[in-house]
C-alpha cells in the first residue's frame, strides 16, 4: 500500500471514530463535521474549519471541530479578508506559520481577530477537482510553528475526503437542493444571497455594493455575517433607515 493510500485509510477510520450529539450518518454537514474532529486529532491542531463557498467566494456553508472554529470561518467572510479566502482564490494552499511574523500587513483585520481568539499559525487548503473549487480546509494552531511535510500531506487528505463527501452528498440530493444539513448551518450561502438581494432594492446600489455593506454592519456590530444576514431576512435590520 503506498503512503497516499496509508494516509487516506487512516484518516477515513480516524472520521468513522468521531461521535457527534445528534448527528446522522446521512447528514453532510455532520460529516463534514467530522472530518473537521479527526483533522484536528490526527496533524494535530487546536482546531480545524471547512467552508464551502460559490465561485465568487462568498462563503456557503461552515462546519468547525469546535465552535470556535466554525467562529473563525465566519470571521473571514465578515471582514471579507483572510487565508481562506486567498486559498480559495488562487487555488493554492496559504501556510502562515506565525500571524505575528508580517501576516498583518496582508490582512489588517482578520490577523487581529484571529490573533485574540487564540490563533497563532493557520494554514488554509483548498478543497478542489482540477481547477473547480468547492471552498477551503483551515488548520488553526495556538502555537506558532510550520507543518511539517507529512503533516501538510495529511491535511490535503482530509480536504480531498471533505471534497468526496460533499459531491456524494450533492449527488444524493434531489435535482436544485443542498445536501442535507447545509440549510442549517451558520453561514449558508442562500441567506446570505438573498440578504444581499434586499440590500441592493433597499439602498439602490449594486450586488456587490450591497455586500460590502453587509459585511461593514457586522463587522461594526461585532456579530458573524450569517447572524446579521438573518436578521435582514427576518426585516429586523433595514438599510434604507438609519442604522445604530
Amino acid at each position: 500500500m503506498s503512503k497516499p493510500e496509508r494516509r487516506w485509510d487512516i484518516a477515513m477510520a480516524r472520521i468513522a471514530q468521531v461521535n457527534l450529539p445528534r448527528g446522522r450518518a446521512d447528514n453532510v454537514a455532520a460529516t463534514l463535521q467530522r472530518v473537521c474532529v479527526a483533522a484536528a486529532q490526527t496533524i494535530p491542531a487546536s482546531g480545524v474549519g471547512v467552508s464551502l463557498m460559490a465561485g465568487h467566494g462568498s462563503q456557503g456553508f461552515a462546519a468547525g471541530s469546535d465552535p470556535s472554529s466554525q467562529q473563525l470561518e465566519e470571521v473571514q467572510f465578515t471582514l471579507g479578508e483572510g487565508p481562506c479566502l486567498d486559498a480559495f482564490a488562487t487555488g493554492r494552499p496559504v501556510l502562515v506559520p506565525d500571524l505575528v511574523d508580517g501576516a498583518k500587513t496582508r490582512w489588517p483585520m482578520y490577523t487581529p481577530a484571529a490573533y485574540d481568539r487564540g490563533v497563532r499559525g493557520v494554514f488554509a487548503f483548498p478543497i478542489q477537482v482540477g481547477a473547480s473549487r468547492l471552498g477551503v480546509l483551515d488548520v488553526f494552531r495556538d502555537q506558532p510553528g510550520s507543518m511539517t511535510a507529512g503533516q501538510v500531506s495529511y491535511a490535503t487528505t482530509f480536504a480531498d475526503i471533505a471534497l468526496m463527501m460533499v459531491l456524494d452528498g450533492q449527488e444524493r440530493a434531489p435535482d436544485g437542493a443542498v445536501p442535507v444539513g447545509f440549510d442549517e448551518a451558520p453561514g449558508f450561502r442562500a441567506e446570505i444571497a438573498q440578504a444581499q438581494g434586499m440590500i441592493m432594492v433597499q439602498l439602490g446600489v449594486s450586488i456587490t455594493e450591497a455586500l460590502v455593506r453587509l459585511r461593514a454592519y457586522a463587522y461594526a456590530e461585532g456579530r458573524p455575517l450569517s447572524e446579521v444576514a438573518r436578521e435582514v431576512v427576518a426585516r429586523r435590520i433595514r438599510f434604507d433607515q438609519t442604522l445604530p
